[in-house]
């Protein structure tokens, strides 16, 4: 006897259509940031962390923390980043073994650039085709699961 307890043929389809969903659109947003900006979809989440972070910098493993990212993809994300002139890496003067990301000219420069489009490709793609009640209720289900996540880690 198995203890599985294998989805319902609604919460299949419902869990299937929520994985289309996210990689479409996931693929979408990536698609249109990088032809209109030349910046990919994980270059912008961690400038947009880095443009709301004090001072434009972060611990890496604050930033590893805030994307969930695993320890080796960001360090070749921001290698990358660093190469094209988005972030610099700067000692940290109270752990002279660590070190902080910081967002260059460059970055903020391509982050302003890109977000007045980048948001209206998500209002167009995503927040027009819901009502403010589906709005509010997505954000229901989105703070419970990760609420769950959270426990589940802890």
């Amino acid at each position: 006897m198995s203890d599985t307890r294998w989805l319902s043929d609604d919460e299949q389809r419902a869990w299937r259509s929520y994985l289309r969903m996210q990689n479409r659109l996931t693929a979408e947003l990536n698609r249109r940031l990088q032809t209109a900006s030349g910046l990919s979809l994980a270059d912008y989440d961690v400038l947009v962390h880095l443009t709301d972070a004090p001072d434009g910098r972060l611990r890496p493993y604050e930033l590893q923390r805030e994307l969930h990212w695993e320890q080796s993809r960001l360090s070749h994300h921001l290698s990358r980043m660093h190469k094209r002139g988005l972030v610099r890496r700067e000692e940290c003067d109270e752990d002279k073994r660590g070190a902080y990301v910081l967002l260059t000219e460059a970055g903020r420069q391509a982050i302003t650039e890109a977000a007045p489009d980048h948001v209206e490709t998500v209002r167009r793609l995503f927040v027009d085709a819901l009502s403010p009640e589906q709005i509010d209720a997505l954000e229901r289900l989105a703070v419970q699961v990760l609420t769950r996540l959270e426990i589940s880690d802890g």
